[in-house]
């Protein structure tokens, strides 16, 4: 199987919800720099806060994802909202 066949989705149609986009290092700080292009394409500026969310699987961190926390927020707020609506 080809890298292009294994990053397929359904049926052999391309996936476009994931992709690797850099490979990043970490400093001895453990800061790590997003590049320019992926900054402009997030539409992420200095000051902004970004979530990490983590993913594990057999009990070790296998994976992480950054999103804007603004965006974390609405998004919390989508789900609970109308729940928290019909406890009140």
């Amino acid at each position: 199987m080809t890298a292009k066949e294994a990053a397929a989705g359904p049926g052999g149609a391309p996936a476009s919800c994931c992709r690797v986009e850099s490979v990043l290092s970490i400093d001895e700080r453990g800061q790590m720099v997003l590049p320019k292009e992926l900054r402009k394409r997030m539409g992420v500026e200095t000051g902004d806060k970004l979530a990490v969310v983590s993913y594990e699987s057999g009990g070790e961190v296998c994976c992480i994802a950054l999103i804007k926390a603004d965006a974390l927020t609405e998004m919390v707020k989508d789900l609970l909202g109308p729940v928290m609506k019909e406890i009140l």
